[in-house]
């Protein structure tokens, strides 16, 4: 995996991957940015809640679910000193769908996080408290 970030100026950097995609990132215009793209940590929770998602929905249709929507909603806290590093993050699913089973939804959450979300495995392996919870809603 590959990917190259140009400065452009003040704060801001445009990403691009070695997919050939391309984002803006910029910083807080407190600090020199002006606000035209999400910050950098906000791009790890983002890839992070990605793909954790990605796997969920994987899952479930692997298994027949019939699911019509998934919103992953991410809370993080970040250390006070620098580096603000993340302490703790909590992903909340918002799976809908038509008669979806409670168990089926909690392994995919649970083989996620335990089993193949890289980002997840990644950052608790770096001393990230994770947590998840999960709702079922009827379609």
């Amino acid at each position: 995996m590959e990917a190259s970030i140009k400065w452009t100026d003040g704060r801001q950097f445009v990403a691009e991957s070695g997919s050939g995609h391309a984002i803006i990132l910029d910083g807080n215009p407190d600090n020199g940015g002006r606000n035209t793209g999400p910050r950098p940590m906000e791009m790890v929770l983002m890839g992070l809640g990605g793909c954790s998602a990605y796997d969920v929905i994987n899952i479930l249709e692997k298994a027949r679910a019939k699911v019509t929507d998934c919103v992953t909603q991410l809370k993080a806290e970040r250390a006070d000193t620098t580096p603000a590093v993340f302490t703790s993050i909590h992903l909340h699913f918002v799976v809908t769908g038509v008669a979806l089973k409670e168990a089926q939804v909690k392994r995919a959450v649970e083989l996620s996080a335990e089993k193949y979300c890289s980002a997840s495995l990644m950052l608790a392996n770096g001393g990230v408290e994770i947590t998840h919870s999960w709702e079922i809603v009827e379609a």
